[in-house]
């Protein structure tokens, strides 16, 4: 069994291992107490003579029955199993990351990653939140003890670059009612309104990894994109990390398909003083101009209530937290009857008043 197969960021001060602060966006030692910049580690390395994860020798790693791919725990010796797609993980027994290095070389070494602005803390404070304006939510619900699991995790997407060009045609109605004594009238104008158009979409996000939901993912955007950083494996210090699984050729297919359905929603909102539009026929291309492969930060916590599991994910830059929130029925019951019994009472008044017989 090969030993090469995980890489630690170590502390040049005490040798520990080295963690990324997101509050702080540096690298904090949880032994010696000592920080460091990226700046810092990379000037570290070229004086020891590290080498770019890239360039290291990577060793194909023994399996175990099940196929899992095993490693060895540089910290403390013990055996870490992984599958095929994750390239950052956990010792079980000493809590050190392990960036499984033989998965971020050649095709899936990313180009850029969003680094985490939020800590486990923030993730479940934020959970503990979410109850704000959500009246029919249980109340006990969002207690941070239902919480069983936290993961800060970087998920893999594709970014694409697309140029969009082409022409829609819709039946477009005008539709006017009026009364002349006892009738009412409606006459309906029909036309064929045409719009042609080129745009031009920036870094399209294409989940690319199969392991996680695509409308969770979707939900959590928009990243924002400024805060791009060349990928450096040191980001990865103290989070998960997957890779792509979802390849290139399938993933453009799905930015395509979005860039196009939103040149139809542009062209279609330019038609305007209509009260019905709808779009007969389209004619859209789609050119990819460039692709960036780059990992983004996901918060995701597994919440069991009353023996159900539930997924709450938290975009790890920008906070936005998105998950399905339970109803509570004895205040869904109270909440209708209240409704009604409104309804109920402004009828009375406006029939008193005369203002319905």
């Amino acid at each position: 069994m090969s030993k090469s197969g995980t890489l630690d960021y170590k502390c040049p001060s005490c040798d520990a291992i080295l963690k990324f602060d997101p509050h702080g966006q540096n690298w904090k030692c949880e032994f010696c107490k000592s920080e460091y910049t990226l700046e810092d580690l990379q000037k570290h390395d070229k004086k020891v003579g590290k080498k770019e994860l890239s360039e290291e020798h990577t060793t194909k790693m023994d399996k175990d029955a099940n196929g899992m791919d095993i490693y060895i725990c540089n910290n403390c010796g013990a055996q870490i199993v992984a599958d095929e797609n994750t390239s950052a993980t956990f010792c079980v027994y000493c809590k050190n990351t392990a960036i499984l290095k033989n998965k971020l070389v050649d095709e899936f070494n990313p180009d850029y990653v969003i680094p985490f602005k939020f800590t486990k803390e923030d993730a479940i404070e934020k959970f503990r939140t979410i109850g704000k304006g959500k009246p029919l939510m249980p109340k006990i619900f969002n207690d941070p003890k239902n919480i069983e699991e936290t993961k800060g995790i970087y998920i893999p997407f594709w970014l694409y670059d697309i140029n969009t060009s082409g022409s829609i045609q819709a039946d477009s109605k005008r539709i006017t009612t009026w009364v002349t004594g006892n009738y009412s009238h409606t006459k309906t104008d029909v036309y064929l309104s045409t719009r042609a158009g080129n745009m031009e979409y920036k870094r399209i996000p294409v989940d690319g990894s199969k392991h996680f939901a695509d409308d969770i993912m979707n939900s959590i955007e928009p990243f924002d994109y400024n805060d791009l950083k060349k990928f450096t494996h040191s980001y990865l210090s103290g989070f998960l990390a997957e890779k792509y699984d979802l390849p290139n050729e399938e993933a453009v297919k799905v930015a395509q398909n979005r860039s196009e359905e939103s040149t139809v929603k542009t062209l279609k909102a330019d038609i305007k003083g209509f009260n019905v539009v709808n779009v007969v026929k389209k004619d859209i291309k789609c050119e990819k101009i460039n692709d960036d492969y780059a990992l983004l930060p996901v918060w995701l916590l597994n919440v069991n209530y009353k023996g159900k599991l539930r997924t709450f994910a938290m975009n790890g830059q920008t906070g936005k937290m998105i998950g399905n929130i339970p109803v509570d029925p004895i205040k869904a019951i109270i909440w209708w009857v209240a409704v009604f019994a409104s309804v109920m009472a402004l009828f009375v008044i406006l029939y008193f008043v005369g203002v319905i017989g």
